[in-house]
């Protein structure tokens, strides 16, 4: 009667749409109940027949819930029906539900609406109910869900949760969206709705273990889709897809806590590498640097110098940077174990940062007086190359006086000899003693520069000594050969009258005049060695001075040569038979002229040689004040940028990035300057190339500017460093800007001294004003955590660390191994395929290689304990 009435008002189509809507529904209400029933190994048939007498839908709410119902009733009657339907009703009000209008008399009796009622209300509460997004309602949640998931595919449009879903693109969409293999979305159109809905129906029945609760005919037919029936259906997509979804966030946490976890482990393999390379190179290095053996010759000596110059301008200063960013690695790598919940990195013995630093300063002591040692052993060779010169040339002189004398000495002539002979070989023997006795001073100082040779270690000491030694005998020699010659013409004076005492005058005069000469000669030709204008000075003064004496020896040459006239006057005049010679002397008058001639050619030649030394000197001098004007700019230049990067990291403003920028741009000035440095360094080779030892205008050295310069490059990288770490904490324990602008200030007001660091009345203080009330129990607690090796200070960046550590929110071991757990499926264990389908490639054979086998009592062959690999990630304390 009813539905005539309708049909008259209406119209028939209105009637059939209506019944169509009513199939649909009871149609996927059954289909969502039996998708819980046949968990129980049950079903119904009839969803307004079944449910009447309580049993089932009492197992209903049991499968759905979780929780155990009142015993049922088990008779036929109708008021056992009414009971079991009101325990069920019962349960539902319990969980929080207002059932409006429905009783257990209508269920009873299969009152249609009244039961599709009551199942949509248990619909409501157990499947959407729990669905909010982002704090909405169920409904609203369970539609923002939609949209999320099909937000990037064409032709979706998810509005509503009826006529959104008719053409069957929304269905498919989230199918491809969480199983994207389980669909080929491309070959979709848009106007087949019937394939589209026939599609994701049988797929979610099939792969997703949805029951078919829509049927698609019904959906294209209808101008509207009854919403509930579209909602419990999706309701359905969302639960099954849900789970994957907790999978995907559990394996994201565990993908994000490995790949931390192989960067740090990159990290430490990169440390021990570059820490046994440094100490390999290190270890290489010193024992070349310990060898202070010299060489024999100047040229190997200067060898060695070119080679340690090589070692500070090219060998050493890469190994600096590579230090300085070994300790720029440690720091970054503990910054980021911290901040990841990691223990700290502890290297290999012997590569701590401590033992490197040993090690380096190990290699700076062998280092330090190298340069010197070998700059001391060129001036000592320097020094014994011009006195073994100076050895070679007074013994060549004095052997080339003695040739023959021995010879001469052992002559017995004298026995044969007439008076007139005899008295002019003694005059003549005479004059030899006074010309040996000239020649004591010159053997004399033969011995002492053989002496001196042997003190310094000249390489070819025992030649000299052999020829020293040759000498000293021959002059012994030449000594007891003179006496014993002395002795024999003085036995046979008396015999002897007369002697020519012009010859004896002539030889007597010569004699010493010659020897004059002779040391004027060797004194011009003498090689000089001298450091500074003031010793070239000295020299030419002393050559002046014996050019002044060189009239008065003139007037001698001249004095003697008019003897040698006048006797020649006297044998022309007296007919004197003396067969043209001089009986006491070898020493003739061309001799004298010839050495005179030699004397005044060496003048000159002397004069030209101290010009050419006065000029070299004032060439070094040159050279000192060239690097003196440079060091006395560069050495206050560095301690300057020192102070300003001490004054920088403290008095630091704006964001860290703009820190940042500042400081590299700082960096870049500052090695902008390395031009500057590299020319001091060429100017300093050329003062040793030089040979210049002093430098009285400046105060700095080469190693002063060497070490400040690389100071300097190592501190203002250390201070970029300490803003990297700080923006790694900053990010990692989401600070924001304003909170590390706080931080700092507060840093900077109890950093009294200014060092860029608090001691810890300084820190408690801090903490004071910051809100903190602690005993001395806690903040000595808090001193572990800031200063854990005791040293009386707190860093800034031990204050940032502790400071972001009281309200971080970072991966905890917990959180890890609940993650894992998820995967597994609550399990204590989890198996290696479970791993490789959840996880990436890499990091699925990263923590199979890793995990230990699981040994529990419910443990099967294969099983991995996660449990303890969550453990050791962190460190047992974290547990």
């Amino acid at each position: 009667r009813n539905l005539a009435l309708l049909a008259e008002t209406y119209g028939s189509s209105y009637i059939l749409s209506v019944y169509c809507i009513s199939l649909a529904l009871e149609f996927t209400f059954t289909a969502w109940c039996n998708s819980h029933l046949r968990k129980a190994g049950t079903q119904i048939e009839n969803i307004e027949e079944d449910f009447r007498d309580g049993l089932k839908l009492m197992l209903l709410l049991e499968v759905i819930s979780g929780e155990r119902l009142a015993k049922p009733e088990r008779g036929k009657m109708r008021v056992h029906k009414i009971s079991n339907v009101n325990k069920a009703l019962n349960f539902i009000a319990s969980k929080g539900v207002k059932l409006v209008s429905i009783g257990a008399e209508e269920i009873v009796d299969g009152n249609a609406k009244m039961t599709l009622g009551m199942i949509w209300t248990i619909i409501l509460r157990f499947a959407i109910q729990d669905i909010s997004v982002e704090e909405t309602s169920a409904k609203e949640g369970l539609l923002l869900w939609c949209q999320r998931k099909t937000a990037p595919y064409k032709n979706v449009n998810i509005q509503n949760f009826h006529i959104s879903w008719k053409d069957g693109l929304g269905f498919c969409a989230l199918i491809h969206r969480h199983r994207p293999e389980l669909i080929d979305y491309g070959k979709l159109r848009k106007d087949d709705p019937m394939t589209n809905l026939n599609t994701a129906f049988d797929v979610a029945e099939k792969y997703l273990d949805i029951p078919k609760m829509l049927d698609a005919e019904d959906i294209v037919g209808t101008a509207r889709p009854d919403e509930k029936a579209i909602m419990t259906y999706v309701s359905s997509f969302y639960h099954a897809f849900s789970g994957a979804q907790k999978a995907e966030t559990a394996a994201n946490r565990i993908c994000k806590v490995l790949a931390v976890n192989q960067e740090n482990e990159q990290l430490m393999e990169d440390y021990e590498k570059l820490a046994s390379d440094l100490l390999e190179w290190i270890r290489r290095t010193i024992p070349w640097l310990e060898n202070r053996v010299p060489e024999n010759t100047m040229q190997a000596m200067q060898q060695k110098l070119e080679d340690f110059r090589d070692y500070r301008r090219l060998h050493k200063p890469p190994k600096v940077q590579e230090k300085c960013q070994l300790e720029i690695n440690f720091n970054t790598l503990q910054t980021k174990l911290r901040l990841s919940n990691r223990p700290a990195f502890m290297p290999s013995e012997g590569k701590m940062v401590s033992d490197i630093s040993n090690a380096w300063g190990s290699l700076e002591g062998a280092e330090k007086g190298y340069e010197e040692w070998l700059l001391n052993e060129i001036r000592r060779l320097e020094r014994l190359d011009h006195l073994a010169e100076k050895f070679r040339q007074k013994a060549a002189i004095h052997e080339a006086w003695t040739d023959g004398k021995e010879e001469m000495l052992q002559q017995k002539d004298y026995e044969t000899a007439s008076l007139s002979d005899i008295k002019a070989l003694l005059k003549k023997h005479e004059a030899f003693e006074s010309d040996l006795a000239a020649h004591q001073d010159r053997v004399e100082q033969i011995a002492a520069i053989a002496q001196e040779l042997n003190e310094l270690e000249y390489y070819d000491s025992p030649s000299v000594n052999v020829r020293c030694q040759q000498i000293c005998d021959q002059w012994d020699s030449l000594g007891v050969l003179t006496q014993k010659r002395s002795e024999a013409l003085q036995r046979t004076e008396k015999l002897l009258e007369t002697i020519d005492q012009l010859y004896l005058e002539f030889a007597k005069r010569a004699a010493p005049f010659n020897n004059w000469m002779e040391g004027a000669m060797e004194d011009l030709q003498d090689t000089f060695i001298v450091h500074t204008i003031e010793e070239i000075q000295g020299l030419s003064t002393a050559h002046e001075q014996f050019k002044a004496t060189l009239p008065e020896a003139d007037k001698e040459r001249q004095a003697i040569l008019g003897i040698h006239n006048e006797i020649a006057k006297i044998v022309q005049t007296y007919h004197v038979n003396m067969a043209g010679t001089n009986p006491y002397t070898t020493i003739n008058p061309q001799e004298i002229n010839a050495k005179w001639d030699k004397v005044r050619q060496l003048v000159p030649q002397r004069d030209q040689a101290l010009i050419e030394e006065h000029a070299r000197q004032q060439n070094n001098e040159r050279l000192r004040r060239q690097f003196a004007n440079q060091a006395n700019v560069i050495g206050p230049w560095i301690q300057t940028k020192m102070e300003e990067i001490g004054r920088i990291s403290i008095e630091m403003h704006g964001t860290l990035e703009d820190q940042l920028t500042h400081l590299r741009q700082y960096e870049k000035s500052i090695v902008n300057y390395k031009p500057k440095i590299d020319q001091l360094e060429g100017d300093h080779q050329l003062i040793q190339e030089a040979l210049i030892f002093d430098n009285k205008h400046t105060n700095y050295t080469m190693e002063h500017i060497r070490v400040g310069w690389e100071q300097l490059l190592t501190t203002i990288a250390r201070t970029i460093n300490e803003i990297e770490n700080q923006v790694l904490t900053r990010d990692a324990k989401g600070i924001s800007q304003e909170q590390m602008n706080e931080f700092r200030a507060s840093f900077n007001h109890f950093d009294r001294k200014r060092t860029g660091m608090m001691d810890a009345e300084d820190f408690r203080a801090c903490l004071i004003s910051m809100g903190y009330n602690m005993g001395e129990a806690e903040f000595a607690r808090i001193m572990s955590i800031v200063d854990p090796n005791r040293l009386g200070v707190i860093t800034f960046q031990a204050f940032i660390d502790f400071m972001s550590r009281e309200t971080a929110d970072t991966d905890t071991a917990d959180q890890v191994m609940a993650s894992f757990k998820v995967l597994a499926g609550d399990k204590n264990y989890i198996l290696a395929d479970e791993l490789r389908r959840e996880l990436p490639p890499d990091q699925a054979e990263y923590c199979i290689a890793r995990m230990t086998p699981y040994t529990g009592p419910d443990a099967i062959p294969g099983a991995l304990d996660y449990m303890s690999f969550s453990t050791a990630l962190y460190g047992e304390s974290d547990l």
